[in-house]
């Protein structure tokens, strides 16, 4: 069986205790393209730079706060609830030494709720309706989360279970066993789905009515995540022997209220 050889460094340099990862550049490149994408639609519907600015700041505090608390308390809890001081500090104190090691978890879902309260906020303070905000920031969060997954690849984490399909990857820096590139079935599905919300909403089809966008985004991505996970191996411990995992149980509510904002939602459009 032909097998993909995976085991690059996740690190592109280190200077001391700083390393430039793979996965950092990754995340800034899906807050970069995010940007390029919304400053379209922001020009495109008049909206003014000044208030993309500001939804950026937002919106980046948002997915950093919450991916971390999503980590933390959905997939770790029984580490952080002793080690609170953790959870924000990227770095440890080790037999009297400090080493800084980056915020080691961060959880989709978590980012997810995040973002959802981070337009909430904004919304109120800027006088933006809700849900022409929540249909905008759905056209690039897949967008995003393509980026992502490829910076997880390159950290060789978020592993697939075995596979002799003919493009498992061995992760050599994991263990010798081929496996399902679990990350880039992801990272595919989430450049579809933005190809699929971005056509949408150029052709002005009818999924771009308000809250429609939003729907579709929580029901494609979360239902791609809910399949994706069964050929995931689990993060954490307590998952195993579960017929569930941590990341589909999360996946369910959100693809409920998809489902809600993209058939129900019946509040008239004052976004324009």
């Amino acid at each position: 069986m032909l097998l993909i050889e995976w085991g690059i460094s996740p690190e592109i340099f280190r200077i001391g205790g700083f390393a430039l990862r793979y996965y950092s550049i990754g995340f800034m490149l899906a807050f970069v393209a995010a940007y390029m994408v919304l400053w379209y639609v922001f020009r495109q519907e008049h909206r003014t730079r000044e208030t993309l600015d500001r939804l950026l700041i937002y919106i980046m505090a948002g997915t950093l706060i919450g991916a971390r608390l999503g980590h933390c308390f959905f997939y770790d809890f029984a580490y952080y609830k002793y080690h609170l001081w953790e959870i924000f500090l990227p770095f440890t104190f080790t037999s009297g030494h400090v080493e800084f090691t980056g915020y080691q978890g961060l959880a989709s879902h978590g980012a997810a709720i995040g973002i959802l309260v981070a337009a909430l906020l904004f919304s109120f303070r800027y006088r933006v309706p809700l849900i022409w905000l929540l249909d905008r920031l759905a056209l690039v969060v897949p967008l995003a989360g393509c980026f992502i997954r490829i910076g997880n690849f390159f950290n060789s984490e978020i592993i697939g279970t075995p596979s002799r399909l003919p493009w498992a990857v061995v992760f050599t820096r994991v263990d010798a066993l081929p496996r399902h590139p679990a990350q880039l079935y992801e990272a595919i599905c989430y450049a579809l789905i933005f190809g699929a919300l971005w056509h949408g909403y150029k052709q002005e089809i009818p999924i771009t009515k308000p809250g429609r966008l939003f729907g579709c985004l929580l029901i494609l991505v979360f239902t791609a995540r809910f399949i994706i996970e069964f050929v995931k191996e689990n993060q954490v411990a307590f998952e195993k022997g579960h017929l569930l995992n941590m990341g589909q149980l999360l996946s369910i509510p959100l693809i409920v209220l998809g489902i809600y904002f993209f058939n129900f939602y019946k509040k008239r459009y004052e976004g324009r």
